[in-house]
Parts: C-alpha cells; structure tokens; sequence
C-alpha cells in the first residue's frame, strides 16, 4: 500500500499531474498515483498534463465557440433554456444564479444528445434533465466540435478517475457500471463579457460541482480562484497545454470526505476584457447510485462537508436537479414550478 505524506502546499500554483506518466512503467506510475493522492485529498484541484488531447482538438472547439458567441443576440436567444424544460441551451448573461447572486456570464449548456425522458407517474424528477440539445443552424460545425469533445473527454476522465481511485488503494474499475453508454456528462461553453460595471465582480460565485470529476479548458485571461487549505482563494494561473482539474461532490461522498471538493469562483475579467472557458463535467448515469467506495484509509475519513444550505445526495439525479433548480431560476419557473420549495 502506498504511504500517504501531505506536503506543504504553494499557494503560487496547483499541483501539476503529468496523467501520460501512467503508461511510462511501474516507477512513473507509483509517482502519479503518490501525487494524485496528495493532490485529491489535500486540496481538490490540480492542473492536468499530458492527457492526449491535441492542439488540433482544442482548437476546433475553441474556433466554434468563439463563432457562437460572435453571433448576433437574437440568433443566440434563439437558443434561449427558457424554452428547454432539460436545462440545455443558452443562459443570457445575468440569468444564472451560485447561492442566489447572479453570475455575470453567459453560456451554452450541452450534453449528450438523447431523446427527452419526460417523468412518468412515479419516476424521479431528474429524469427532467435528459433531453435534447439546441444548435444554432447557422454554426453546424458547433455540434460537431462539442459532441466530439464531450467524448474525447469522457474518455480522459474516465481514465483519470481510473488512477485515481487506485490512487488511494480502492478498485480502479469500482464506479464503471455507474458510467458507460447511460452516463450524463455535461459541457459548458461560457463566456465572460468583463465587468458589469456595478462594483459586483462575481463572474460566478463560489461553488462545488455536482458530479465526480470536471476538466476545465480556460483561456490566459485568467481570473478563476480556488480556496485553499489556509480558507482564501488563490488564483489559478493559466497553464498552457492543462486542464483544470476539481472533484465533484459525488466523490467527497463517496470516500466520506477523504477525498475533498472544493469551493471555487471566478472573478470578472476586468473593464470590457472578454474571458471564454469550457468546463467539462464527468457526471455518472442519472438514476446511479453512489456506493461507497472500499479503499483502506476510510477509517481515517473525516465526513462529508455539514452545510445545511447544500444537502449532498447520493444519487446522482437528485444532486445535479438540486443545482439546476437553483442555477436557472426562470427555467425552474417555467417548467419545473411543481418542484420549487415554497418560499
């Protein structure tokens, strides 16, 4: 069993995990996975290198998001979530809300592409959260770059969260039957168009991920901030090459918070200096329940985070729709009033 020694953190940047290392022999290997631990257990974050995806990749997606954004408003409005009663499409900037503040950004939210699963009497509402998409038609080529990506990444997480888990000592195929062909993994393509102008500068406001893992592309604009160790949040300075790396609540869960997720916010870029990031979600099938997770430092797990404010559920389905409800609040109003907590 690999001894486990936090090291004294570096506020200056997140720990960098080379994933390519796992193909390089047993000695590579053991260093990964000793520095996979330390980084999903003490702080959450990490910056990841050498995970495959190519220039080539990157830039097609980055190319077709920029188009969408460079769009004229009415053909993004088009596009608006308020018509979509699964969450997907484009949220305007201000409409979205972390903790009840609004978030100065605006985005498309996208995942896989299936047909609508409308509830029937008796099944969880989270079933809400599975449908189509929204294209534009004059960027045929957005669809083609976000449905590759969310695959290719799919892909890389997939073996990521397979290291990791071996990681810290458990099974690296123990959460596979809660993935495969049923998965819902999610992607945003946001855009932050500066600051608003009125002394607020949430681009979007300090929050946790629903999900197991999230890989995030972001541009060198910068401006994202995890809290670490010592309670503050520090600056995430772009990596050219890197994802971002963050556990998601299901993990914190899954391992009795042992392994941690952890806040983090974006600032608003300053004046009128746009910032564009992808956030990819790993997220389990809807209806998947998650087990606890056998590894041998469970006993000296310390429980998942107490916040009244964000009840943690197990089953996947419930977590993301608690998120959602909250997030987009007009979508929630519109088709979802059923649902809401009265006030």
């Amino acid at each position: 069993m690999t001894t486990h020694t936090a090291t004294n953190p570096s506020y200056a940047q997140l720990p960098i995990i080379d994933l390519s290392a796992a193909d390089r022999g047993p000695q590579a290997r053991a260093l990964l996975r000793a520095q996979l631990h330390s980084a999903a257990h003490d702080v959450g974050f990490f910056q990841l290198v050498g995970h495959g995806v190519t220039r080539a990749e990157t830039d097609a997606l980055v190319s077709a998001m920029r188009a969408f954004f460079a769009l004229p408003v009415a053909d993004r409005l088009a596009l608006d979530n308020v018509n979509s009663p699964h969450f997907r499409g484009y949220t305007r900037t201000g409409d979205e809300r972390t903790r009840g503040a609004r978030d100065w950004r605006d985005q498309l939210d996208i995942g896989a592409e299936r047909p609508a699963h409308v509830p029937a009497p008796g099944e969880p509402a989270y079933w809400w959260l599975q449908g189509p998409n929204q294209w534009p038609a004059a960027l045929p080529e957005l669809r083609t770059a976000a449905l590759a990506w969310i695959d290719r990444l799919s892909g890389v997480a997939g073996r990521l969260l397979h290291e990791l888990l071996a990681a810290i000592g458990a099974p690296a195929d123990f959460y596979d039957p809660v993935f495969g062909r049923s998965a819902h993994p999610h992607l945003k393509l946001v855009r932050y168009p500066g600051s608003a102008g009125d002394g607020i500068d949430q681009g979007v406001g300090a929050h946790k991920d629903y999900g197991f893992l999230t890989l995030l592309l972001q541009d060198t604009v910068g401006g994202l901030q995890v809290q670490r160790e010592d309670g503050l949040f520090h600056d995430v300075p772009p990596l050219e090459g890197a994802f971002v790396v963050n556990l998601g609540e299901l993990l914190e869960v899954a391992t009795n918070g042992y392994l941690i997720a952890t806040n983090h916010r974006v600032v608003s870029p300053p004046g009128a200096t746009e910032r564009f990031s992808v956030p990819f979600f790993y997220n389990p099938r809807l209806d998947a329940r998650v087990e606890p997770l056998p590894f041998p430092h469970a006993t000296t797990a310390p429980g998942i985070t107490d916040d009244p404010a964000n009840p943690l559920f197990a089953e996947y389905g419930y977590n993301e729709l608690k998120g959602k409800l909250r997030a987009h609040p007009l979508v929630a109003e519109r088709h979802h009033a059923d649902l809401l907590s009265p006030a």
